[in-house]
Order: C-alpha cells, then structure tokens, then sequence
C-alpha cells in the first residue's frame, strides 16, 4: 500500500472506500475499496476533496483480485466447464454440458495449500446438468503478489485439469434376466423396464433383454451372445445373493470375466459386481437396484458411461457415504449418498 497522487493513480486499485457527502442529501461510498482507479474516476475524485489516494499498485508485482481468480479458474477449468465474471473477487464454474462430474481431488488440496487462494466445489463424480454451478474460487486480499498467483497456475497446469465434466458415451446395452420364476412366466420382468428407463436417461440404447433360468450355463450364453452381437455394456439382472439358487456371480466367471469387485460397502447395493470381458463392463446388479431411486448402479454407471476407470480401490471408497438414510423423501443427488470422496 502506498499513496499516490490522484492524476498518477490510473490502474492502481483502492484500499479504502472513498466516501462522497452532500450537505442535506447523502452521505456514502464514492467508490468502493478494491476499486481500480480510471481516468474518468479523476474530476470526481478531486470534486470531492481526494488529492492523494492509498492504493496498491500492480506495477509492483501484485494481482488484482479479480484478475487473480480469473487466472486460476482458467487454468483449473477443463472440458465441460464456464466461468462466470468476477462477483467481489469470486469467480463462478458452471457446467457448460450435461454429463459426469469430475474433480482432481488431490490437485485441489494442493491448490487450497498455496497462501490466501481459496477454490470450493461440490462432491465428484456425480451427474450435473448444464447451466448448475460447482465450483467457485478466489484470493483473500484485494491484492496478491503475482508469484502466488503463478504458483497456482503451476499446480493447476502440472495436474491439469482440476476440474471437468465429462459426456456420458451413448452404450448399446443387453439385458440379462435371471430366475427360474420369470423364465418359466410364474410372475412377470420389474427389473427390465426399471434398466431400460435409467439408460435411456443416461442416453444409452438397450438392444435386447433375455430371460434365462437359474442354469449359469443360460447366463453365460446370454452374455456372451450379446457381446458377440455388439453390444458394449452387458447387465445381468438378479440372482446376485449366496442363495444356492442365485448363480449369477459364476456365470459371470464362466463367461470368461475380469473381476473387479464382487461386494460393495454401499446400502442399497452391498450385492453388486463389477466385471469386464475385453473392453465391455459387465455388471451384476441385485434386487435393491430395482427398488430405491438411488442405489450403488446411480453411482458407478454414470462413472463407467463417461469413460473412467473404476477400480476396486474405488468400489471400497464407496463405503463412506455408501448408507443411504432412507429419507421419507428422496432428494438424490443433492444428499450425502455416495459422496464420501
């Protein structure tokens, strides 16, 4: 901070409100602190009796804060992403596309670690729509040194990007029913339409449903008859629990799967699988999917859709904030369900 004369101050930035009174009719802020002074701010500045003003000035080395965010939401910025013009220094994200919302989680604790920036968003991997705001990010001081603002710039390119929102690929996806009791027509498919339809939300066609018995040999024909007709995302309905009837996890194994997870530390959802034949997932999915609005599929499929790898160390994450409360009424996505990391 330092003062300089009026006429000399274009383009510093003001430390202090400049207040403006009029005998008998106001009295308030001529120009607000953090303010940058321009040459049409001058004659009001001297009708009012300011000479002299403490400014900072960015010749010596400092980033207006504006500025500041600008630059660092900029760098941190990926696909899928617009910014908002500075509001008091606070820059804005927002999604630019619908899709599968992804954060470099460790970038932003570095980011967060560099002196007076400051960069909040909402929880990963979730789905957003275009237009929702999630993320916002600005400096402490009205001011900061230029280095800091590098540092940040640094960290954000070395890692880029730290923030994005990656399209879903529309999936041809097959259908596979197990149980005895819907093959042989004893009650009739719930899970297949309730599939169908959150597919057809993620903008992913299903390209047919077989109804197999309990026999894995069925189940593993019925897979691999899918692949061979090119689907690329294979979901086998029902028959994931350790009844000695429910032979979907061998059938998987017989078909000659990767496995990646069997089990997930989420309620809804504790009976899923994760496998992959070459390129294809292939998922298990028990009977809970077919009931609560959100169960472990709202959470991994939109994931295996944009295109990212989920691992098994991902599926054991899941485990804080994997218990869903069971709310009279269900908020999901805007809850807690699935957003421990």
């Amino acid at each position: 901070m330092k003062t300089m004369h009026v006429e000399n101050a274009v383009g510093t930035v003001l430390c202090q409100d400049i207040t403006r009174i009029v005998p008998g009719k106001e009295k308030g802020p001529a120009f607000r602190r953090g303010h940058i002074v321009t040459e049409a701010d001058i004659p009001t500045l001297l009708d009012i009796g300011k000479e002299h003003l403490y400014v900072f000035d960015p010749q010596d080395g400092y980033v207006h804060e504006d500025d500041a965010a600008r630059r660092i939401a900029t760098a941190a910025a990926g696909q899928g992403i617009e910014l908002s013009t500075p509001v008091e220094g606070k820059i804005t994200l927002r999604a630019a596309q619908d899709g599968l919302l992804d954060i470099n989680t460790s970038t932003l604790f570095k980011l967060n670690s560099i002196k007076d920036v400051i960069f909040g968003t909402i929880h990963t991997n979730q789905l957003v729509r275009t237009g929702r705001a999630m993320a916002g990010t600005r400096v402490i001081p009205l001011v900061i040194p230029d280095e800091l603002v590098s540092q940040a710039e640094t960290v954000l390119r070395e890692n880029a990007p730290l923030i994005q929102v990656r399209p879903l690929k529309p999936a041809r996806v097959g259908i596979v029913t197990t149980g005895s009791e819907v093959y042989h027509g004893r009650i009739t498919d719930k899970f297949g339409p309730v599939i169908r339809k959150k597919f057809k939300d993620y903008g992913s066609t299903t390209i047919g449903q077989k109804l197999v018995s309990d026999d894995p040999e069925m189940t593993k024909n019925a897979i691999l008859d899918f692949i061979g007709n090119g689907a690329d995302f294979v979901v086998i309905t029902g028959g994931m629990s350790v009844d000695p009837d429910d032979q979907t996890p061998a059938a998987i194994r017989m078909a000659g799967a990767d496995i990646l997870a069997y089990g997930a530390p989420t309620f809804p959802g504790a009976m899923f699988m994760l496998a992959r034949i070459g390129d294809v997932p292939v998922v298990g999915l028990p009977g809970c999917v077919m009931y609560y609005r959100a169960s472990i599929f709202d959470l991994i499929i939109p994931r295996l859709l944009a295109g990212k790898d989920v691992t098994h160390e991902d599926i054991i994450n899941l485990g804080h904030g994997g218990f869903c409360e069971g709310c009279d009424t269900c908020r999901y996505p805007v809850c807690a369900f699935g957003k421990g990391i």
